[in-house]
């Protein structure tokens, strides 16, 4: 409307950072999501759960298995699913992950649509029962 009206040219100039960010949140999030998922990394070692991953900066998160409390799969019907360590909170139900930027910050930590999940899970399991029965 702008360049259609003739207005003058700082105005266009505004308009610029606007119309980016509408594009970043049409389309933009969903290839920022899938570049963090691609430098995503999930490990399960007799102690603990690591999750490493990373946009711009690499974040890594290290669960004890003694202390983890609540784990909870969801899987789909072609055997992928999400594990989740912890509870969830309220704020889940108004941002899920990933729905908004930043918003990840209130999930819980996720090993996040993993292959094979039922099996991740049964051995996050097998090695917290090991775990509490040998501490």
């Amino acid at each position: 409307m702008v360049i259609k009206q003739g207005a003058p040219f700082f105005f266009m100039l505004w308009g610029i950072p606007f119309v980016l960010i509408g594009l970043f949140f049409v389309f933009g999030r969903f290839f920022a999501d899938a570049y963090t998922r691609g430098k995503t990394f999930y490990g399960v070692t007799s102690e603990r759960i690591i999750i490493s991953r990373g946009f711009f900066t690499q974040q890594l998160k290290s669960l004890s298995l003694r202390t983890l409390t609540d784990v909870s799969l969801t899987q789909k019907s072609d055997g992928s699913g999400t594990i989740t360590f912890g509870s969830s909170n309220m704020m889940n139900a108004f941002f899920p992950a990933g729905a908004w930027p930043g918003a990840g910050r209130y999930a819980p930590p996720s090993f996040d649509l993993i292959d094979d999940a039922k099996t991740v899970y049964d051995i996050i399991r097998s090695a917290q029962k090991a775990e509490l029965k040998n501490g």
